[in-house]
This record gives C-alpha cells, sequence and structure tokens, in this order.
C-alpha cells in the first residue's frame, strides 16, 4: 500500500513538474514573466522565491495538477515598466507557443523514458500461445496452443516484428481499435512450418476493446507447458499419486496441450458444489499412467472451484527486449506517436459511441498500476510513466475550454478573424469546460472503483 501511494505521488509529481516546466520554460523564451510555478493547488506546503521580483515555486496540498502563473493586464494591475513582459501582449505566435509547450514537454518525455526503456532492456513473456479458448475467435482463425507469432504484416505488405507477448497484446489492441482484421506470421514453438493466420479483428468491434480485451479474443497467458511442478504435500495431487515433473497428456479422453487449459478443467472438475473425479492421462520418466484425481472444492467468492494443491505449468519462456542507441530513439518515437494516434482514436470512438466508456481510467487505476509497475523494476516504471506521460500530453490538447486545447482553438479563432474571442464567451466556454471535465473525473473515478469491486 505505501508503495502504492509513494509511486503514484511521484508518478503525479514528475508529469506535473515536466509539463508546467514546458510552459515556464517557453514563456520565458518570450519574455515573459512567470509570477508562480505550482506544483498542486491549495494550502501552500513549500515555497522558495530568490527575491520579491523573482518567479515564487511553491509546492501546494492537492497534488492533483498545477499552474503557471504568468503576468497578465487581465488578472491584475500591470507596472507600466513591465507592460512589455504581460501575457496578454505577446504576439499571437508567442502565446500559442507558450500554452502548447505543456503538452508538447510531457510527449518530449514520453519518447525520452521510451528510449531509457529500451536502452535498459525488459524481460517479457515469449509471443508463444496458450491454447485458444474453445470456440473463440483466436480458435476459429486457426491459432493453436504453442505457436509463435514471429511478426504481423501491414497492408503494404511488410512485415513488422513482434519481440514479446506485450507487442502482440499491443498490435492486437491497434487493430481492434482501427476495426481491422490481423494478419500474423506464425510458426511452431521451434520456428518451423510458417504460416500467416488472418485474425479477424473487425468484426469484433471497437466497442469490445479494454482490458480483457485479449480474454475476448481468445487469447490468455502465454503458453506454459502442461507439467507439474511443486505438489503440496496430503493435498489431492499428492493423495492421487501426482509427482512434480508429471506432464499431463488428457483428462477425461480430451487432450490437454498447455497449463492454462489443465488449470480451468481443474477449476471445472465441480457440481453442484461436490469434487467430480477426473481420470488423468500423464507421462512420467518416458512411461504413460493412468490416474484418477479428485480435487478438493474451494469457494472464492460467489463461484465453486476445485483445486489440486499443486503447482500447474511450466514457467512461461521469457526474452529480453533491449535495444541500441539510435534503435531505441527509434523505437521511442515510434512508441509515443503510436500511443499518441491510439489514445485520440480511442477518445473520438468513447465520443460517437463505438467504443465503451468503461475504458476511462482514474487516479485509483493510475495509483495501482503505479505500485504494480515499480515491484516489477526500473525499466517497467518508466515505461508505465511514458504512457501515463503521452496520455497527459495527449489530453491537454482536446480542445476543451479548460485545456491547453482549448486556448489553442481560442487562438485559431483569433488568428482567422482577427480579433479574440470576447470576455462573455470566454466565461461561457469555460464554465462549460469545468462541467465537461467534472463529468469525465466522475466517470473515470466511477470506473476505478467499479474494477476495484470486479464490476468491470
Amino acid at each position: 500500500m505505501i508503495t502504492t501511494v509513494l509511486a503514484f505521488l511521484v508518478t503525479l509529481g514528475i508529469l506535473i513538474v515536466v509539463h508546467e516546466w514546458g510552459h515556464y520554460r517557453m514563456a520565458r523564451a518570450c519574455g515573459v514573466k512567470v509570477l508562480r510555478f505550482s506544483v498542486g493547488f491549495g494550502r501552500v506546503l513549500w515555497r522558495r522565491q530568490r527575491h520579491l521580483d523573482a518567479t515564487e515555486f511553491v509546492v501546494c496540498a492537492l497534488p492533483f495538477g498545477g499552474y503557471v502563473r504568468m503576468l497578465d493586464e487581465r488578472e491584475g494591475v500591470v507596472p507600466p515598466e513591465q507592460v512589455h513582459q504581460a501575457f496578454n501582449r505577446q504576439p499571437l505566435k508567442a502565446r500559442a507557443a507558450i500554452v502548447a509547450a505543456g503538452p508538447a514537454a510531457n510527449l518530449v518525455l514520453a519518447v525520452l523514458l521510451y528510449a531509457a526503456v529500451g536502452w535498459i532492456g525488459t524481460d517479457e513473456p515469449k509471443a508463444v500461445l496458450g491454447a485458444p479458448a474453445v470456440g473463440s475467435l483466436a480458435e476459429r482463425a486457426g491459432l493453436r496452443a504453442g505457436d509463435w507469432v514471429h511478426g504481423v504484416r501491414r497492408s503494404d505488405g511488410q512485415v513488422e516484428p513482434v519481440r514479446s507477448f506485450s507487442d502482440l497484446r499491443w498490435r492486437i489492441t491497434e487493430a481492434a481499435v482501427d476495426e481491422n482484421d490481423l494478419d500474423l506470421e506464425v510458426t511452431d514453438p521451434q520456428g518451423r512450418h510458417p504460416r500467416t493466420v488472418r485474425l479477424p479483428l473487425a468484426s469484433l468491434g471497437a466497442r469490445e476493446v479494454d482490458a480483457q480485451l485479449m480474454t475476448k479474443v481468445g487469447l490468455g497467458a502465454p503458453y506454459s507447458e502442461p507439467v507439474l511442478g511443486e505438489i503440496l504435500a496430503g493435498g489431492p495431487a499428492s493423495r492421487a499419486g501426482l509427482h512434480r515433473g508429471d506432464r499431463v497428456l488428457s483428462v477425461d479422453g480430451q487432450a490437454i496441450q498447455d497449463a492454462a487449459r489443465l488449470r480451468e478443467r481443474i477449476r471445472q472438475a465441480v457440481r453442484n458444489g461436490e469434487p467430480v473425479p477426473m481420470q488423468w492421462r500423464i507421462e512420467r520418466a518416458g512411461q504413460v499412467l493412468e490416474l484418477q484425481v479428485t480435487p478438493s472444492v474451494h469457494r472464492q467468492g460467489d463461484q465453486v472451484l476445485g483445486r489440486i494443491e499443486a503447482f500447474v505449468g511450466q514457467p512461461v519462456e521469457f526474452v529480453t527486449v533491449r535495444y541500441g542507441f539510435f534503435d531505441g530513439l527509434g523505437y521511442a518515437l515510434g512508441r509515443t506517436w503510436e500511443v499518441s494516434v491510439l489514445s485520440l482514436r480511442m477518445l473520438g470512438k468513447m465520443v460517437v459511441g463505438d467504443a465503451s466508456l468503461k475504458n476511462l481510467s482514474g487516479p485509483l487505476t493510475i495509483a495501482d498500476f503505479a505500485g504494480q509497475s515499480v515491484q516489477l523494476g526500473v525499466a517497467y516504471y518508466l515505461g508505465f510513466l511514458a504512457l501515463v506521460s503521452v496520455s497527459l500530453g495527449v489530453l491537454n490538447l482536446l480542445p476543451l475550454p479548460v485545456l491547453d486545447g482549448g486556448h489553442l482553438m481560442y487562438y485559431l479563432f483569433e488568428a482567422v478573424t482577427g480579433r479574440p474571442v470576447s470576455e462573455v464567451w470566454l466565461e461561457r466556454l469555460q464554465r462549460g469546460g469545468v462541467a465537461i471535465m467534472l463529468m469525465l473525473m466522475s466517470l473515470a473515478l466511477y470506473n476505478d472503483v467499479a474494477r476495484l469491486l470486479g464490476l468491470h
């Protein structure tokens, strides 16, 4: 819990500081006087100012945002000798540059973070598929347990390499959002017998894109061999005569292709609250044996599941994904662009009703993922930080009045008409923007709570 809270606060602090630093540095470069640089809102917890005429740097109690307050005649009296430093007196292009610098700083930060992730390297599951769910889209497409996905074929015929299972998940998400089919270049686990499998994601629809997308496609965990690990003494597996290293060939006459399918059969071996004996066919030291395995019954929430008190499945095979210096920069630029475009497309589809509003996430989800990524290692946390930084940059460029994108829309209007938006309309638009943001924040918080309660 403490790790999650600290990781969340560090995440917010870094992203807010970088965003506001972009506004601050561009304002200074344009000759605008900055009165205050604030991280957070509300009561001031820490303050620093070198002298009375310098910028005041503060940290406030509420960490959900920040701001840069600039000298502006619309917000108070400006001494005549400082009028040339007022924000409202700057040329249109300078004002637009100052406003755009915040989101731009977040996107630049994302590029640097993704590059660092590529240079450090991460250990990720190899893109070898577990057994697709029976009757699922993946099974109907012809994918099988043990298929190794090497790449995806683009519309121009070029093949983009798939380096890991998470990379495959990303490619599937992109295609599903765009409602395009995805051609996978696959082989067997040894890299033989190459073939192309078309995954018909267009039939799925963008509304199905959420955290459960891979399950909906029929692809769960990466491939794990159906071999037993540690056996708990006195448990159902031990009483049935199972040993560590036993390879399960079939259960009740049905072939077992991977550990995920075996775990599923074990969990389902319960009828009317009572365990159902299973007939297992296993391989041990070159011999094939038949054993009867009766699971124990455990309650998990509203579900009644079977267990055998043994570790089921071999560890998933991992690969190290690492890039050289220039390849890492290329990867970082490409990933930042891809995440930005995907975020905009998802937002657009949510607005028109083509994607589920359940995809909106709030502070609770961010905090949860921040804590998880920290525990996985530095590279994973940097990758998470890059993802949130892209999201913050893209969000702030949306044409909502209270966001940077809204102010850029005002300047676009001024550039086209030759006059600024009137004060009356500015006030109306600001109120409307605040109302929209409050609704979005409320929905995101509701989604967070629903996920924690298992309702989504």
